[in-house]
């Protein structure tokens, strides 16, 4: 078995760092998971635990969909949160992609839902996830912090591929494996 989802990949430039580890520092003293920058990436479609037999039917799906679409920008800007303003869960970068990111989001979702994995039950928001809030001392620096972080504009990339990654869960965080790409 393994523990596979298909995602966008994103490699952050230098500029992109520069505001994650800004933020990183500004928040040191909080109880924050930050995601770890070889590890970001945008889920499309999360399978969990499968077997070895159904990965040929995932990459005949993800090729199938790859070999129809054309490569497309994104741009990675703004800060914000999912949970309350008091009870903050998770900090992300937002995602603008004139709606190719939710096409191919429910693309993906439809194939392979046909293909026999059921699809999630949640709307797809195209977001990044960076952190994920454990506890706060000091909600109102947190909310300043966020705040300030609220318009970055971080980077424009193109995107050309999806890969296939199988996670490894381990005590330090997630190793992500990549089992396959589709280039499009």
């Amino acid at each position: 078995m393994k523990r596979l989802f298909a995602a966008i990949k994103i490699t952050p430039d230098e500029h992109f760092l520069s505001i994650y580890y800004n933020l990183v520092k500004r928040l040191e003293k909080e109880c924050i998971k930050w995601v770890k920058p070889q590890n970001f990436h945008l889920t499309l479609k999360f399978f969990g635990e499968t077997t070895e037999d159904k990965i040929e039917i995932i990459d005949h799906g993800l090729n199938k969909i790859a070999s129809v679409l054309s490569p497309f920008n994104i741009k990675i800007q703004n800060t914000g949160i999912f949970g309350s303003r008091y009870n903050p869960k998770v900090i992300w970068f937002g995602i603008e992609d004139g709606g190719h990111l939710a096409e191919l989001a429910e693309t993906t979702l439809t194939a392979m839902d046909e293909a026999g994995f059921a699809r999630d039950r949640q709307n797809f928001v195209p977001h990044l996830t960076v952190g994920r809030i454990r506890r706060l001392s000091d909600k109102q620096h947190f909310q300043q912090t966020i705040k300030k972080f609220a318009e970055a504009n971080l980077m424009e990339m193109q995107v050309n591929e999806i890969y296939l990654y199988e996670s490894h869960l381990k005590p330090d965080g997630p190793v992500y494996e990549t089992v396959n790409k589709f280039a499009f």
